[in-house]
């Protein structure tokens, strides 16, 4: 009799552990008619009526949040914008082999683009604030990094369209791979007479849109969405040779022009490390340095100050370029030829720490030389207070209280403020107004002062 050998505890728990972690990550659970989700991407491609409207309010308030730096109204603009639609039409119809569905998202797609530069450009042609925030120079190059949220962005993006409780991963997308602010980066290179700005921000919306379609594309595909069915058998393969040939044109020149990105990216952080970690000399600093990374040249050139660097340690920082990864790239020095220079950096410096804490000392002698005044004339005539009181109820037997003061008084006509002496004085009967007066009067002229405020209890 044969009996089936049994499986290892081990074999047995990794098995285990592989069904959970397909059930886990499995794309079924809780997946949409796969023909409801292509209905429901396929309604959000069209830009017409109300999707127009709402493109252009939201590219002017993404314009305006540019325009004043404002991080939270770029956010709110992303948030309302209906650009994603046709992106992830054009990834879904590439992925089923529907050419009329492409070609109306492409349609829709240059309709949107045109519309968002041109509002764009009009708000920052008679926009009084021409000067370009971080917010907008930001947009003006590309990244390794939006390559990548694009990317992912894009993924959660088709996952999240394609489940039957529709979560808000679809506008989440859309602010992590910020479509609008390059269009709108775009519009105001244009207002200005930027071609770079232009040129730059513009790029990085043909990568994050591409990189989105390519997303929604690979999903649909794994997930094995039904392709569209032609009656005639050599149309479906003409369709899908177009298909292909657009998806692979889209493609290389996105996944090579990324591949230049990354090793742009990748450069930049060499070069600055370079500075860092090699360019540091006791009686030599580095003043500036900048970084050149195109086709035709790779360049760090550095400005020194203080004592000149020998040919030989030039040549070793030459050298050490090559351990970075920076073998194809020229490095230039600028020294300044003066070995005084660092120092008289230095005293310059100093001078200038010392002339504004020299006039910020001045400041606040003065400053205390007026409060010392104000308290001196308060102890003067509180001094005085006593002898007037004494000297008062000589002149005016039912004087029963009296003090003497200065206050603050506010002149709300002129806006002004000033210090009024000020008379308090209580008596035992009310006194005649010819009384008052004679107080008053003889108030003056004891203390010198030209007005003298008589309140009475």
């Amino acid at each position: 009799m044969e009996t089936t050998p049994k499986k290892s505890p081990r074999r047995s728990q990794l098995i285990q552990t592989i069904i959970y972690l397909r059930r886990r990550f499995d794309l079924e659970e809780g997946k949409e008619d796969e023909l409801e989700t292509i209905d429901y991407i396929s309604k959000n491609v069209e830009f017409k009526g109300a999707n127009l409207w709402i493109l252009i309010f939201a590219i002017f308030v993404a314009s305006i949040g540019l325009n004043v730096n404002s991080t939270a109204v770029i956010i709110g603009a992303m948030l309302i914008s209906p650009l994603m639609g046709p992106i992830m039409g054009i990834g879904l119809a590439a992925g089923i082999n529907d050419f009329d569905l492409l070609k109306r998202s492409l349609r829709n797609l240059g309709v949107a683009i045109f519309i968002a530069i041109l509002t764009s450009t009009l708000y920052f042609t008679i926009t009084p604030i021409s000067s370009a925030q971080s917010e907008l120079l930001a947009r003006t190059e590309p990244t390794v990094w939006d390559v990548l949220i694009a990317l992912f962005g894009g993924l959660a993006g088709i996952v999240a369209g394609s489940r039957k409780e529709k979560s808000n991963a679809i506008p989440g997308v859309a602010i992590a791979t910020a479509l609008m602010p390059p269009l709108c980066t775009a519009g105001y290179g244009l207002a200005t007479g930027n071609l770079l700005y232009f040129i730059g921000a513009f790029y990085l919306f043909f990568i994050n849109s591409v990189f989105i379609s390519l997303s929604t594309y690979l999903i649909v595909r794994f997930m094995n969405y039904p392709k569209k069915k032609f009656l005639d058998p050599q149309r479906e393969k003409r369709v899908q040779t177009y298909i292909t040939i657009f998806t692979l044109m889209t493609i290389i020149p996105s996944i090579y022009l990324a591949y230049g990105i990354v090793r742009q990216s990748i450069w930049n952080q060499q070069a600055r490390q370079f500075i860092q970690l090699e360019m540091q000399f006791p009686k030599t600093q580095v003043l500036n340095s900048e970084y050149t990374y195109n086709r035709h040249e790779r360049k760090i050139e550095v400005s020194l100050i203080g004592e000149n660097l020998p040919e030989e340690q030039i040549e070793i920082l030459k050298q050490k370029m090559f351990g970075l990864g920076l073998s194809e790239t020229e490095l230039v020095i600028n020294q300044s030829g003066n070995t005084t220079d660092l120092q008289v950096l230095r005293n310059d410096v100093l001078k200038d720490l010392y002339e504004r804490n020299e006039s910020l000392i001045q400041d606040k002698d003065a400053q205390i030389a007026f409060l010392e005044k104000e308290v001196a004339k308060d102890a003067q005539i509180r001094s005085l207070s006593m002898e007037i009181a004494q000297e008062a109820k000589i002149n005016h037997s039912q004087l029963r209280k009296f003090s003497l003061g200065r206050s603050v008084f506010t002149d709300l006509e002129k806006k002004e403020q000033d210090t009024l002496l000020s008379a308090y004085a209580s008596f035992k009967s009310p006194p005649s107004k010819s009384e008052i007066t004679k107080l008053q009067q003889w108030l003056k002229i004891r203390t010198k002062a030209d007005t003298v405020a008589l309140i009475l209890d």
